[in-house]
């Protein structure tokens, strides 16, 4: 009698562990499913949306370069009355404070070496260091131009108000926000009709948005490099005419869906 007991209780306790582990594994199975629903019945699709930019900035760098000797005051006030007169000339051209910055302002000192060949061949007292012999100031603004029309303008006044160097005329969006959410907003769309497409081919229905993955190509600054460079007393050289031309950009959009 014992003996049947003892089985009897052995076997409901063998099904017990075999029930709970049963509902265990339903339990993790749906709940793995509830949680991660990409991993079971799901499908992405994607799509490009393109816009067209024309660029409203053209920007450029100048430089006045003063050469001299040893009175930095007077190589200050040379540079600086050259400098202010060019930038006279972009504020008469209703170019705005906030679009000219100075960028650089450098003070070197210039050297004379000394042919240490010859001094030590002859057998005289050692070669004497370098020799301070004058000083160069490099002041260097940047420049934002929003009406095209006046670049050529600018850029040839510029040269003979006493800048030496102008470089880096490149063109750029000045609001890169909104051409970017444009060609988003269409990729976006061009997806959502992508997967309906799909989905009707497919026989199932569309479920919830699991994610959006998206990636786009930057807006370049591009344009022309070196835009002129003269001495002290060269005549200048003409404006080329500036054609800004356009920049297509391109945004990427990946959506995941539930399949139902």
């Amino acid at each position: 009698m014992d003996n049947k007991i003892k089985i009897f209780l052995g076997t409901g306790v063998v099904a017990t562990i075999f029930i709970f582990a049963f509902g265990y594994l339903n339990y993790v199975n749906s709940y793995s499913k509830a949680i991660q629903p990409a991993s079971y019945r799901s499908f992405s699709v994607t799509a490009e949306g393109k816009v067209t930019a024309i660029p409203d900035i053209a920007q450029f760098s100048f430089s006045v370069i003063t050469q001299g000797g040893k009175d930095i005051s007077a190589l200050q006030k040379e540079n600086t009355e050259k400098t202010n007169k060019a930038i006279a000339l972009l504020k008469a051209q209703n170019i705005e404070a906030k679009d000219i910055k100075t960028q650089s302002y450098n003070l070197e000192p210039r050297y004379q070496y000394f042919d240490c060949g010859r001094i030590l061949a002859s057998g005289a007292s050692p070669c004497p260091p370098p020799e301070i012999v004058g000083y160069t100031i490099t002041q260097t603004v940047s420049v934002k131009i929003r009406d095209f029309a006046k670049i050529g303008i600018i850029i040839s006044g510029l040269a003979e108000s006493g800048v030496n160097t102008m470089s880096q005329l490149s063109f750029t969006i000045d609001d890169q926000t909104k051409i970017e959410n444009e060609a988003r907003a269409e990729a976006i769309s061009k997806a959502k009709a992508k997967a309906e497409e799909i989905a009707k081919a497919g026989g199932f229905k569309i479920g919830k948005l699991i994610s959006i993955e998206e990636g786009f190509s930057p807006i370049p600054f591009y344009g022309l490099t070196a835009a002129m460079e003269k001495s002290d007393g060269a005549v200048p050289v003409p404006a080329p005419s500036i054609e800004p031309g356009s920049q297509e950009v391109t945004v990427q959009a990946t959506l995941r869906y539930e399949i139902q």
